[in-house]
């Protein structure tokens, strides 16, 4: 009776994965895990930090830009630290800036010189 038994299972195809099997699979999942997680992350902050840099590039150039068309040896400081780039901020939207709204905020030198308060990340 058994050997029918046995003969019924193999034809069936009854053949699966152990207990074993599967915790090796979870274990080698969690190691490429652990592996990779920490170069995702670190990827993602430099490329908020280049992000930032770029938006500071960005206002630095408008505002050079404004100077220049309007013959501006010094210009309006900007002490509180805004994020609007229309007429209530740095007057940079529509001229010189494509948005109104930078992402992070900003003040401005009488000189020209834009800093870059927070990076809005």
């Amino acid at each position: 009776m058994r050997e029918k038994v046995d003969i019924l299972k193999k034809q069936r195809g009854e053949a699966g994965f152990t207990l074993v099997e599967l915790l090796i699979v979870l274990a080698i999942l969690a190691i490429l895990v652990a592996v990779v997680l920490p170069n995702f992350t670190g990827l993602l902050g430099k490329s908020q930090n280049t992000a930032a840099s770029a938006e500071l590039n960005i206002v630095q150039t408008a505002v050079d830009a404004k100077m220049a068309d309007n013959g501006l040896a010094t210009t309006t400081a900007i002490t509180s630290a805004t994020k609007e780039m229309g007429d209530t901020g740095f007057g940079l939207y529509t001229t010189y800036m494509r948005s109104s709204q930078t992402k992070g905020t900003y003040t401005c030198d009488t000189t020209g010189k834009v800093s870059q308060a927070t990076t809005g990340y």
